[in-house]
């Protein structure tokens, strides 16, 4: 698993603004900030799940999530990195898809600005969704249910289970689907690190 190193502030992408129009327009729906995120299993088979976005690491283009070390998705992020979030926003009736690569930013990260960063994500969550990493290990069977009530997490140091999750787009698609015809745009990324913009047909 390769390390993600915050070096210096990114140049912003011009999916940004779009995408931040489509989170202010839709703030009233609480679900807005929920994404649906697929990832490759070992086997080539896909697997997808809901996660909330918890905001884009600080001057970079990286959209912040996060998991439990033990959940299944971790192993398929080791072993393939490459992922796909589907983003729609239903006020505005605007579809987001980004492509790109995640990292996972553990306890031991040697980049001290990620590590930092990890901590303050988990200040930053409810005490129910830090409750969640105490929980017996997911995906296994059903056990008693005091097995789910255990102390609370001290909310300034994060357990070891958890896993701040990054998602570092190279290429973003945004579609409005309203407008005869629609309209679409495709946003890619060189290996230069310059962005293009192209309309493209709905």
């Amino acid at each position: 698993m390769e390390f993600l190193n915050l070096v210096e502030a990114e140049k912003l992408a011009p999916w940004r603004s779009p995408l931040a129009r489509a989170l202010h327009r839709n703030r009233s729906l609480t679900y807005a900030r929920y994404v649906q995120l697929a990832t490759v299993t070992a086997e080539g088979q896909p697997k997808n799940r809901t996660i909330v976005f918890r905001g884009f690491l600080e001057e970079t283009n990286q959209l912040k999530f996060i998991t439990d070390s033990r959940s299944n998705k971790v192993e398929q992020i080791e072993k393939n990195p490459w992922a796909e979030i589907c983003w729609y926003f239903p006020k505005t009736r605007e579809q987001f898809r980004l492509t790109g690569k995640l990292y996972l930013i553990k306890a031991n990260n040697p980049d001290p600005k990620l590590a930092q960063v990890r901590e303050t994500t988990w200040q930053e969550i409810s005490d129910n969704a830090r409750q969640q990493f105490t929980w017996p290990n997911p995906g296994e069977s059903k056990v008693e249910i005091g097995a789910f009530e255990l102390s609370p997490p001290n909310p300034a140091y994060p357990l070891s289970n958890f896993y701040l999750l990054l998602l570092n787009p190279t290429k973003v698609e945004h579609l409005e689907l309203k407008g005869e015809p629609q309209n679409r745009w495709l946003y890619q990324i060189d290996n230069s690190k310059t962005w293009s913009t192209q309309d493209i047909n709905p």
